[in-house]
């Protein structure tokens, strides 16, 4: 039987590769060869999560091997944000939560995208609806992603569909929600030991925005000064970055855990459309506060893409 390879997007936050990880649970209990696999390093977060409940990380790859024919992309769709060589292998199906952009394929597939604040939450429906019960384990990854995702619930992404289904995966998981993940999440905003670098591309994403090609980085922190601290070294990165890729805006979003707002830095030809998006203006240092902003894929992406597309 030929194997299906899944996966989520490069630079994997934890939706990403739990989800692949619960996607291949569920797939092989269905009798599908599945394999999950991550296009690139474990976070601090997400490793909490797997040390936690006793997971392995998935094999980490840059393209899809010659020998898989079949690939499920999960917590994602967009193409620049997926293995290189996408186009030479088939995609079976796409469960996702994001906006559907730069997206198209030679067959017919299973496209499931869904207004929800993490892909978790939609896989825990597909087990229901499957008639497979989720594992202890299993269910502390999943709420692991929702609590990621939805910042512990309180980001506006946040549905009562992930409320719910955060709540019944924690009693499966045997954690108390808010304990657990508080603890999560302040693991993963321990950055202590970051370089510049990874600081830079350990969960950032590019958009497409009309004609503009938008990098956005996130990170999050308890205290957002000990990042911008390093200004003086992010920005040349920065500045090599958009040299590289030929983009028209970075933005490097520094978000609060306990505060729920977000300090951005914007660098590159279309810093403008920041001011305008926001509301803002950019000090000295090319930053800005963004009061009660969180979310890159509800209210980052969609305020700049407008802007963009005017």
């Amino acid at each position: 039987m030929e194997k299906t390879l899944i996966f989520g997007h490069k630079n994997p936050d934890t939706d990403s590769i739990c989800s692949a990880i619960a996607y291949a649970d569920l797939k092989n209990k269905l009798n599908v060869n599945a394999e999950a696999a991550r296009l690139g390093v474990v976070s601090k977060e997400t490793q909490f999560a797997l040390d936690y409940f006793g997971m392995e990380a998935p094999q980490q790859i840059e393209k899809v091997d010659e020998q898989v024919k079949e690939v499920i992309l999960v917590d994602h769709n967009e193409f620049q944000q997926t293995v290189d060589n996408i186009k030479d292998v088939r995609i079976a199906e796409v469960i996702d939560h994001h906006r559907i952009s730069n997206f198209e394929t030679k067959e017919p597939l299973y496209f499931r995208a869904e207004p929800v604040g993490c892909t978790a939450t939609i896989l825990n429906k597909m087990y229901k609806e499957n008639g497979v019960p989720v594992s202890k384990e299993i269910a502390g990854l999943l709420l692991s992603a929702i609590i990621s995702d939805s910042l512990l619930l309180k980001s506006p992404t946040c549905t009562k569909e992930d409320v719910d289904a955060a709540y019944e995966l924690a009693e499966i998981a045997g954690v108390n929600l808010e304990t657990y993940g508080l603890e999560m999440l302040q693991a993963g905003a321990d950055l202590s030991d970051k370089t510049v670098t990874e600081l830079l591309t350990m969960d950032a994403k590019e958009f497409s925005m009309g004609d503009a090609k938008v990098e956005i980085a996130q990170v999050n922190a308890v205290d957002t000064s000990k990042i911008y601290a390093f200004q003086d070294d992010i920005n040349p990165e920065i500045a090599q970055i958009i040299k590289d890729k030929d983009l028209d805006l970075f933005l490097f979003v520094v978000t609060d855990i306990l505060n729920n707002d977000s300090e951005v830095l914007a660098l590159g030809d279309g810093k403008e459309k920041v001011e305008s998006a926001f509301g803002v203006e950019l000090d000295h240092n090319n930053r800005a506060l963004l009061k009660g902003v969180v979310s890159r894929k509800k209210q980052i992406v969609t305020a700049l893409t407008e802007e963009f597309t005017k």
